[in-house]
């Protein structure tokens, strides 16, 4: 079934479970942008939690590691300890693959991350919050229904 792009607010609508991809869970630990603070305020009220998957783990981990910030890498992850982290198996690596290689035919290639962002997303049935959505889009356009909002707005 294809999914039309769904880029609503999340501040406006009730909230479904949502995976961050990297760029929001990157700004919810350093709250410059008030529209993600605000929402990821509103998603920790209503869950709890925030989810995100090893895959932005990697992608932050990398960040601090290569900009050789030690200090920066623990609090990163004492804060992460305290998230909901997804892992990414089996299915959602056979879907990631699928993605990437029908994306990669079609002409549109996007990072390898932002496929296995959006497998793990799909496998447990959650939004994909993101600021970056014209990568995500093109998943979409797949006819894979992935559903987005943009934390940003």
């Amino acid at each position: 079934m294809r999914a039309g792009p769904d880029t609503r607010s999340a501040a406006r609508r009730p909230r479904r479970r949502a995976l961050l991809d990297t760029d929001i869970y990157s700004d919810v630990l350093k709250p410059i942008d008030p529209a993600v603070a605000q929402n990821a305020a509103a998603y920790r009220q209503q869950h709890g939690i925030l989810t995100l998957s090893v895959v932005t783990l990697m992608e932050i981990t990398r960040g601090f590691q290569r900009k050789q910030s030690a200090r920066r890498l623990q609090a990163f992850l004492a804060a992460v300890g305290l998230e909901e982290v997804l892992d990414f198996d089996r299915s959602a690596a056979e879907l990631a693959g699928r993605i990437a290689g029908e994306i990669e035919r079609v002409g549109r290639p996007i990072g390898i991350a932002d496929t296995m962002i959006a497998a793990i997303a799909l496998e447990h049935g959650l939004e994909l919050a993101t600021g970056n959505t014209s990568h995500s889009q093109g998943v979409q356009q797949l006819g894979y229904s992935l559903t987005l909002v943009n934390w940003r707005i």
